[in-house]
């Protein structure tokens, strides 16, 4: 079965590729599959932009289409970054800059508990469509830990391991991830399906 990840972020694809190895499925980025185009997220949730992203896959390639919208909600800012996440801090986006940003914002909060979600779609070419949802819960750390990951993990303290998602060997953080979450639910959907 081959699926196309609509993204071509490299984290996503090893981290998503890593999870459904006991699958087989061959999992390509889009610019491995030759699709060379930019999807616009407007949806006002990560469900509605997971769908968007999986939908304009299909619609482009005809194939099945993996799509993962996750961000970070922090309670203390109503949610916030969430559906923004990747682009919290505005354009250019990057990490270092939205990590920054997020540290501002709390300065002055006693509040820092947080949760990371990912909601992924897997839509097939007749429209028969399986979402998962997976929440990390967690707090933002005062400072930058650890040397993995990408986004928010230096920030981001896991409440089971009480170390930054970055401190965290891509084997940990793929157990406990919120990506890992949905994965899991996805992978039991997928073999209910087969």
């Amino acid at each position: 079965m081959k699926a196309i990840l609509a993204s071509n972020n490299a984290h996503k694809l090893e981290e998503i590729h890593a999870i459904l190895k006991d699958f087989d499925i061959e999992l390509m980025s889009m610019k491995e599959a030759g699709l060379d185009i930019e999807i616009e997220e407007n949806g006002t949730t990560f469900e509605e932009n997971s769908l968007i992203k999986a939908k304009a896959v299909v619609d482009e390639l005809g194939t099945i289409a993996i799509a993962d919208d996750s961000g970070l909600m922090v309670n203390a800012l109503d949610g916030q970054p969430g559906v923004y996440s990747a682009r919290y801090a505005g354009e250019p986006s990057n990490d270092q800059n939205n990590n920054e940003k997020l540290l501002k914002e709390l300065a002055s909060k006693d509040d820092r508990s947080a949760k990371f979600v990912s909601v992924i779609t897997m839509l097939f070419p007749d429209g028969k469509t399986l979402v998962a949802r997976g929440e990390a819960h967690g707090e933002i750390g005062f400072e930058y830990k650890g040397d993995n990951g990408f986004g928010y993990d230096p920030l981001f303290i896991d409440e089971v391991s009480g170390n930054t998602f970055a401190e965290l060997s891509s084997e940990e953080k793929n157990e406990r991830s919120h990506r890992a979450k949905a994965l899991e639910i996805l992978k039991e959907k997928l073999k209910e399906l087969m």
